[in-house]
Formats: structure tokens, sequence, C-alpha cells
């Protein structure tokens, strides 16, 4: 077991703890303040709602997961993909490059409904939104990796005569192995921001759908019920993808350890 295993197991009782108090908290201050049913339901309801609910809640997240795993799936090919090109052609790093970070700084809600007139109402126009949200995260980090390969492993394979295809399968690619998962990381966290947004500029299912609704008419029991089940599928998928990347990656030592916590123990 390694060191970042055992730390993130000891962490487990402490989130439960603070979890469990935050939701004694907030149970106290709606009935003791006698805020509105439909300004900030209570945990107990919300839960209540929950398991009332419970077909019409997994039916629509079902729908959203879906969406994001696709995009996921998608972006992440093609960010790698473009981080390949973007690497062994100096031509298309000179002109893709640019436009890359350009489209960055345009909003997302700007173009959630261009999707949506070209892509429909249907899944599709939610996967590309998704895929849009994690490109530039996985191209940034699996570019930023191929392109700092040791110099050393790179002139010991030229003067060896490699081709530059395999330097790339065989030297660039796999020391890019660690910031590609961190960039996949990142794009897991992300991912849901896009399918929902989506949802929410026009869709007739999902669970950005339900929110929508349920603010509509008030069921704000209900929006919270849906916004708990989009935080609990995207926990999951992330440890799932997290766990994954940490097999695929078991020869790094601590390669399980995130951005944050590498941050935190430092």
């Amino acid at each position: 077991m390694n060191r970042s295993t055992t730390l993130g197991r000891a962490r487990i009782p402490g989130l439960f703890v603070s979890l469990a108090l935050m939701l004694l908290a907030w149970q106290l201050l709606v009935m003791l303040s006698g805020i509105p049913h439909f300004l900030l339901p209570a945990p107990f309801a919300i839960l209540k709602t929950l398991f009332s609910q419970m077909q019409t809640l997994g039916l629509h997240t079902a729908i959203t997961a879906f969406e994001v795993i696709a995009g996921l799936l998608s972006g992440c090919v093609l960010g790698i993909l473009s981080a390949i090109l973007l690497t062994t052609s100096r031509r298309l790093r000179r002109w893709l490059l640019p436009l890359m970070v350009i489209s960055q700084s345009l909003p997302v809600f700007a173009l959630a409904p261009l999707l949506t007139l070209w892509f429909g109402y249907g899944m599709g126009s939610k996967v590309v939104m998704a895929i849009l949200i994690i490109y530039f995260p996985v191209v940034a980090a699996t570019f930023d990796g191929l392109r700092h390969t040791s110099s050393a492993m790179l002139d010991l394979a030229r003067t060896m005569n490699a081709t530059p295809t395999t330097i790339l399968l065989q030297i660039r690619l796999p020391a890019a192995l660690p910031s590609m998962a961190s960039g996949i990381r990142v794009a897991t966290s992300v991912a849901p921001i896009g399918a929902v947004v989506g949802e929410w500029v026009g869709s007739s299912q999902g669970l950005g759908y339900l929110m929508l609704q349920a603010n509509g008419r008030m069921q704000t029991d209900l929006m919270f019920a849906a916004l708990l089940c989009l935080c609990l599928m995207a926990f999951l998928l992330y440890s799932l993808v997290n766990h994954l990347l940490d097999r695929c990656l078991y020869w790094l030592p601590d390669s399980s350890r995130n951005n944050a916590l590498q941050t935190e123990t430092h």
C-alpha cells in the first residue's frame, strides 16, 4: 500500500464527520430560522424527495452520465491526437496552438445555443459541449509532456538512428504519460459541466433539464436532489478514472496523488 492510499483512507472518516456536521447545521438552520421550504429545503426533505423520486432521478442521471462519458472518451482521444500532431509538426503548431488558446476565451454559455441549433436537442449537442470543455486541458497537458521529454533520451535515440515514429511511440509517449494522466484527471472533473450546460440551454432529459424544470416549478427539494445525484455521479466517475490511471501508471512513485494533494503535502 503506497503513501497516497494510506493518506486517502485516513481522510475518509474526517470527510464523513465534516459532512454530518454540515448537514446537522443545515437542518438546524432551517428549523430555527423558519426559512420557507421553497427557498431552502431541509436535508431530510431532500433525502425524502431523493427516495420518492428515485426512478425519475435515476433515469435522468443515467442520461447525463452517458453524455459525460461519451464526451470524456471522445475529448481525450481527440486531445491526445492533437497534442501528437502539435509535437510532430511545427507548421501545425504555429497555426493551431494560438487558435486553441483563443478558443478557451469563448464563454461556454455563448456556444451552447449554437451547438443546440447545429446538433439538435438530443445527446449530440451535450456530448460536443463536454468535448469542448475537456479538449484543451488534455491537449495542453499531453503536449507539455511530449515536448519536455528528456533531451538525453532523445539524443541517445537519434545516435542509434531511431526513426521519428519510434522516438514518438517508445520515448516521447511513455515519458508524457504522467502529464497526460493529469490532463485526463482535470478533464474528468470538468466534463459534467459541459453536459449540464447543454441540458440547460436545450434538452428534454438529463439532470440539467430536471433541475431547470424543478426550479421553474419551485420544487427546490427536487432540484437539490438532482444536484446531489450530479455530485455523486461526478465523484464516482472521477474516482474510477483516477483508479484506472493509477493502475496504468503503477511504476510511478505516488502516481495516485493528484495535484491538489501534491501541493498540500509539499
